[in-house]
């Protein structure tokens, strides 16, 4: 006869199997959704929503939206019927989708898409010019961003407010002290624009944000010459105050910014400090409430780069405008000459900020911008100074980066900055440079073929997404930024599929996303409401600050707030906490800029 087990023992025999036996739970996603570009299409561009979850019919169909009422109370008529695609699981969220896909409806008006048993869609207009009113906001965005300056009622609104941090008395840190500027020393460096949610002012994060606005006019002039975002006109002498002066507001906003950095650079050696701050981050109050001192820290090689970088790209710009602004375009050039030359007798002078802070009081805790990596900001630098200048003293560190592998700018990489430059400039460049800027291009097409061939499987059918490391800090960006390169693509080829692909991701960024949510302030139906920016948390108005990029999905969550969901792409939270996900900053907004505005540039060409 056998012996009963003891409990104890059949307890320990049977929980590795009840263990094994429990289904994994499978994280929260969000509710099923039909998810579409929220500002609209072109007429004759595709045309694609995505339904999340799934839809038990296969069918979609198109309603049109009558007299300017709500959906509920507007008259609604079926204007087009399609089948759903198949089911995709997403590589990135535990999401799956159907695309509905009514490109060949091409009639001007509102609609919504209609799925049975499911939300409708938020509504949509077919037409032209469908994105200037988005380029117009993104643009304007760096007005809400100015220092220094008080944003008035006729060109702010309801979000005017008084100047904050005239920075007319900025000590020198002693980081930066100097034989000439002790410290202790003020110094004047007003202007520029707030870096982000945080009220500091950061040349490092300024260079990228400059380069990639100014890229934007030297690509498509003709569209940004006539963009207005009703900001106020910036000084110029009194005979260049007629029409036929104006400056475009690109333009006129940008030398807001610029010429703050151009005080950034120390006029008795040329080196540019690295950023004008705190000691620590302001509170969550409204600018110029705290009245804690303001420095400028430690020079640094790579902000002297990054400036010297911009100053040559704005001196060929702003050469253009000699009526306006008199001795604009000398003063930088000497100012990228100066740089480019203290950066050659200082060529890896890193910042630092734990080093710097056990070397020197008080310490400083704000956005650090620290690079080790150097050769981006040589490069760049280089390529603007030898498109502009000429100064073959530059070719050589051109001509050894140039064919290096090719990946998407982001402030600590700005190499492909000068890929830009170097592409669009080429006619001037040395013919002795002219094959390696052959294999650049050819380079840069094999990027965004690679980008086009991967597209149709992904779940959202967008660039963005085709990798799960797109999904980081400012994932939008990363998403406007692949758009831009797609347009440069473009630009080389006039091949349509390059324009699709990049309308894909200003899709994605306006609603074509897993969250089903327009991530520009102010923008579409269903936009966020509590971004990490500081004006907009304590202005008490409820909306925010329009025409702001929060920074997007991002996993990594390094603010520890409590996400709801946290997969790579739907990692994102709208509370003003949620600084890893839902922070605005000023190199986010300047992409969707340049890809906003270069798809409406270039509309027509979906036509064709």
């Amino acid at each position: 006869m056998r012996k009963a087990r003891p409990l104890a023992l059949l307890i320990f025999l049977l929980t590795p199997v009840c263990l094994f036996a429990q289904p994994t739970a499978t994280p929260p996603i969000p509710p099923p959704a039909i998810v579409l570009n929220q500002s609209g299409f072109y007429a004759d561009g595709p045309k694609q929503a995505v339904v999340t979850g799934l839809a038990l019919k296969d069918v979609f169909y198109l309603v049109s939206v009558h007299d300017n009422a709500p959906s509920w109370q507007g008259r609604v008529d079926t204007v087009f019927f399609g089948r759903l695609g198949p089911g995709t699981a997403s590589a990135n969220s535990s999401v799956e989708t159907r695309l509905a896909d009514f490109s060949t409806f091409r009639h001007p008006g509102t609609y919504r898409v209609v799925v049975p048993n499911y939300p409708n869609s938020w509504p949509f207009t077919i037409g032209a010019n469908r994105f200037t009113p988005l380029t117009a906001a993104a643009l304007k965005g760096y007005y809400y961003q100015r220092s220094a300056m008080a944003l008035t009622p006729g060109y702010a609104g309801e979000w005017s407010r008084p100047a904050g941090h005239p920075d007319t008395a900025v000590l020198v840190h002693p980081s930066a002290a100097s034989a000439e500027r002790r410290a202790g020393t003020a110094v004047s460096t007003p202007g520029g624009w707030y870096d982000a949610g945080d009220y500091n002012k950061y040349i490092v994060n300024s260079g990228i944000t400059m380069g990639t606005l100014l890229d934007a006019w030297e690509d498509f002039p003709g569209y940004f010459d006539t963009l207005r975002t009703d900001i106020p006109a910036l000084p110029m002498p009194a005979g260049a105050r007629d029409a036929a002066s104006r400056v475009p507001d690109l333009l006129n906003e940008a030398l807001y910014n610029l010429r703050w950095m151009l005080t950034m650079q120390d006029p008795n050696d040329g080196g540019v400090y690295h950023k004008c701050t705190n000691a620590v981050f302001d509170g969550m109050v409204m600018p110029g409430v705290t009245k804690a001192p303001r420095y400028v820290v430690q020079k640094s090689t790579a902000a002297t780069l990054d400036f010297a970088a911009v100053t040559a790209q704005a001196a060929r710009i702003f050469a253009k405008f000699p009526r306006q602004f008199p001795r604009l375009a000398d003063s930088c050039r000497r100012a990228a000459l100066a740089a480019w030359q203290w950066a050659r007798q200082n060529p890896a002078v890193i910042y630092d900020q734990e080093a710097m802070n056990r070397a020197f009081q008080p310490a400083v805790t704000t956005g650090a911008y620290g690079d080790r990596q150097l050769d981006d900001e040589w490069f760049w630098a280089a390529a603007e100074l030898l498109v502009t200048t000429g100064d073959t003293a530059c070719l050589s560190v051109v001509a050894s980066q140039i064919g290096r592998p090719l990946s998407l700018p982001s402030w600590s990489n700005v190499a492909m900055m000068g890929d830009y430059s170097l592409l669009r400039h080429r006619a001037v460049l040395p013919r002795g440079l002219q094959p390696a800027v052959d294999s650049l291009n050819r380079q840069l097409l094999d990027m965004a073929d690679a980008y086009v061939k991967k597209m149709p499987a992904t779940a959202f059918h967008t660039v963005m997404g085709e990798s799960t490391k797109d999904f980081i800090w400012g994932s939008n960006s990363v998403a406007a930024n692949q758009g831009m390169l797609l347009i440069n693509a473009w630009l080389s080829q006039h091949d349509r599929k390059y324009l699709d692909a990049a309308l894909s991701n200003l899709d994605y960024i306006l609603g074509r996303n897993a969250l089903n949510l327009c991530f520009v302030t102010g923008v579409g139906s269903r936009s966020p409401l509590h971004p990490h920016h500081r004006p907009s948390i304590a202005d008490g108005i409820d909306a925010p600050v329009p025409g702001l990029l929060a920074g997007g999905p991002n996993p990594g969550r390094q603010d520890h707030e409590n996400y709801v969901y946290t997969e790579p792409e739907t990692a994102y939270l709208d509370q003003n906490g949620a600084y890893a996900s839902n922070e605005i900053a000023i190199n986010w907004n300047a992409p969707l800029v340049y890809l906003a505005g270069g798809l409406e540039a270039l509309q027509g060409y979906f036509a064709r």
